[in-house]
């Protein structure tokens, strides 16, 4: 019981955290983007940055 209460905290936290975070493309996003560094960008993410961010 106590290990099922635990994973759905855990669940509802990742959820929460998530849903905070800017939609890809947006205004938002690539501000966030232009502050994180460039080492720490996904392959997906400096790809969405530059369609998104570069070439709008």
């Amino acid at each position: 019981m106590k290990k099922t209460i635990t994973a759905l905290g855990l669940l509802l936290s990742m959820g929460l955290i998530t849903a905070c975070a800017p939609e890809v493309g947006t205004e938002a996003w690539c501000t966030a983007m232009d502050k994180k560094p460039k080492g720490d960008w996904s392959t997906n993410e400096a790809k969405d940055y530059t369609t998104n961010c570069l070439f709008k």
